[in-house]
């Protein structure tokens, strides 16, 4: 899951893909707004067909929230 969202911080968001880790913090350290953010959730919800309440989009902290959030909501390993 960690290389899909990887890939589509890369592909739709252009953000650098060496600064990528599951550590990496969305905002402190990829320089996400939350425009990006909201662009990256509906890029989500499209491409593994589940929807994300805003009160889950504020735990998203870092990559690897993200990427463990989605795995356990489709079942897919992190």
């Amino acid at each position: 899951m960690f290389e899909k969202i990887k890939t589509l911080l890369v592909e739709e968001l252009s953000v650098d893909e060496a600064a990528i880790n599951p550590d990496a913090e969305l905002v402190n350290d990829l320089g996400i707004n939350s425009l990006e953010l909201a662009d990256l959730v509906l890029q989500c919800e499209e491409r593994f067909d589940i929807e994300i309440s805003d009160d889950e989009i504020h735990k998203f902290v870092t990559v690897g929230d993200v990427a463990n959030y989605l795995a356990e909501l489709t079942g897919e390993s992190k």
